[in-house]
């Protein structure tokens, strides 16, 4: 028997009789979530076979816009965290960060 390591991230998903998102719950036991509710996902994974990346995005029909931006933004700083870190691309995650910035300036989320 393998000596492997697994870890699972789980997600739930209400759905109403349109099939459109109701309520959002997810689990990370290693990370000590237990059916957390969240009012949206987005999901990435990349398929090296077809050289592409497939998306999961998903929020629920109460997830206010105003919120939604928010996560938009912090997912697009994250992003070029993550992007500096996997590449060491420093310059291109400087210009990440900069649209990143535009980005919150045009959405009136600077404070």
């Amino acid at each position: 028997m393998s000596n492997k390591n697994i870890s699972e991230i789980k997600f739930q998903i209400e759905l109403d009789d349109n099939r459109v998102p109701e309520k959002l719950m997810w689990s990370a036991k290693d990370g000590g979530v237990e059916l957390e509710e969240a009012k949206a996902i987005m999901l990435s994974v990349w398929d090296s076979k077809a050289k592409e990346s497939m998306r999961i995005d998903l929020w629920t029909k109460d997830m206010p816009v105003d919120e939604m931006k928010i996560f938009f933004h912090q997912t697009l700083v994250a992003m070029s965290e993550t992007f500096k870190r996997a590449t060491d691309d420093e310059k291109m995650a400087d210009t990440m960060k900069d649209f990143c910035d535009y980005f919150a300036e045009k959405l009136d989320l600077v404070k």
